[in-house]
């Protein structure tokens, strides 16, 4: 199959693209050069999706079986590649988000028949959120590209080459060892995918020529955030002390949900980890043991300078002050 990505370059493009190489494929990737380097096996195509110019310049003398668009954040960037590839590719996939759904957080067991924000296709960046841009990307895909548009909602990923740092900084905690704030209730469930699985779903479906939607959002109740957290200890070898604080005490300390402890969400949020992959899992999607996602991650990470590894960027980093940690700690054991 001969494939174009748009991106290619970073964690879940990366993934995609390796596994595409792995298959036999003939891959030619485009993105700006600039977020990493491109795998070696492909034909790179540096551009700015951005300037249509440079969209013109990609497609100019080629034709391609199928599309990966992983880096669409725009629904009118997005619009512009749906038009601009129409007929020079028969298929078209689009890397959403399960953010696309208007009430993830608040609703449990979304599936791919709830409502999505209800952005346009020519929406601008400063027309939502990321997650209401994502649902007019989808969108402009579907209604815009002449062949067949495939959408995949990942929801929380995780696995080598992670650039997010939510699991990355963990380990790296971890790794230091000591007492390590550990957030909430070990035994709440949490839905992770990795992104290898992912790229092979979506590879899958890419060669069919699959149509339609499907969320992938990992496993319901195979992972809780004890178990996950665990498997950091074991495979780090540090011997590091989880110590589990109350939410409420959490939030009375002022720590910022969903960033300085990576993942952690106080309860006030029902969807937030119970959302159903039922459909991708019936159309083949299969999810690795937690523990190799884990191991994975850390061979990558372990030879990288600690002051070297991402966790997050400008605008959004993860990741609690050692200071900040120590002083909740010392504040949850002199409790009465």
């Amino acid at each position: 199959m001969r494939l174009l990505v748009i991106g290619g370059s970073v964690f879940l493009g990366r993934a995609i693209v390796e596994e595409a190489l792995a298959r036999g494929h003939e891959v030619t990737t485009f993105n700006r050069g600039r977020s990493g380097a491109d795998l070696p096996g492909v034909e790179a195509v540096h551009g700015d999706r951005e300037v249509h110019a440079d969209l013109e310049r990609l497609v100019e003398g080629r034709r391609w079986d199928a599309v990966v668009d992983v880096c669409g954040f725009t629904p009118r960037v997005v619009l512009d590649s749906a038009r601009t590839l129409s007929g020079h590719a028969s298929h078209y996939t689009f890397i959403s988000s399960i953010s696309a759904y208007a009430d993830r957080l608040e609703t449990p067991g979304i599936d791919e028949n709830s409502p999505t924000f209800e952005c346009p296709p020519d929406a601008g960046a400063d027309d939502g959120d990321y997650g209401e841009l994502k649902a007019g990307c989808e969108r402009a895909v579907e209604q815009y590209f002449d062949g067949g548009a495939l959408v995949v909602q990942p929801g929380l990923i995780i696995g080598p080459h992670e650039n997010v740092g939510r699991l990355p900084w963990w380990l790296t905690r971890i790794a230091a060892g000591g007492r390590v704030l550990a957030p909430g209730d070990p035994s709440r469930p949490i839905q992770l995918i990795d992104a290898r699985d992912i790229a092979e779903f979506t590879l899958d479906h890419a060669e069919k020529g699959t149509t339609g939607r499907f969320l992938n959002g990992g496993v319901r109740g195979r992972v809780t955030f004890g178990s996950w957290l665990e498997e950091c200890v074991a495979v780090t070898g540090s011997g590091a002390e989880l110590v589990w604080v109350d939410d409420r005490f959490l939030v009375d300390q002022g720590v910022e949900e969903w960033t300085e402890l990576p993942l952690w969400l106080p309860p006030v949020y029902p969807g937030a980890w119970d959302f159903s992959s039922a459909k991708a899992e019936a159309a083949g999607l299969t999810c690795r043991p937690l523990a190799e996602t884990v191991r994975d991650t850390w061979e990558w990470l372990k030879d990288i300078p600690v002051d070297e590894r991402s966790f997050g960027s400008a605008r959004l980093s993860h990741g609690i002050d050692p200071d900040k940690e120590a002083r909740i700690l010392a504040e949850w054991d002199a409790r009465p």
